[in-house]
């Protein structure tokens, strides 16, 4: 009977397997792009851009304190309940 079950409920479900795919890969995506996001190595060489767009001009004081305090808060926020 089990067998039967499960070929039937395979058979239904099958054209839904590409859905389920796409879905899968989705959730992959997203797991790397937040590692990416919140990994340290990746905040710090923002702040080292900010720091020398910063010295070269491209942004006042203010702008960069701005940034520099997202990417903190980045930081801090962590990878928790993500992923």
């Amino acid at each position: 009977m089990g067998l039967i079950t499960g070929l039937v409920t395979g058979v239904v479900t099958w054209p839904l397997a590409p859905v389920r795919g796409t879905l899968w890969v989705a959730e992959q995506v997203l797991q790397e792009a937040e590692r990416q996001w919140y990994d340290p190595a990746t905040i710090q060489r923002e702040l080292d851009d900010i720091a020398s767009r910063r010295d070269a001009g491209d942004l006042t004081a203010d702008e960069a304190d701005r940034l520099e305090e997202d990417l903190v808060q980045r930081l801090l926020d962590g990878p928790v309940g993500h992923g």
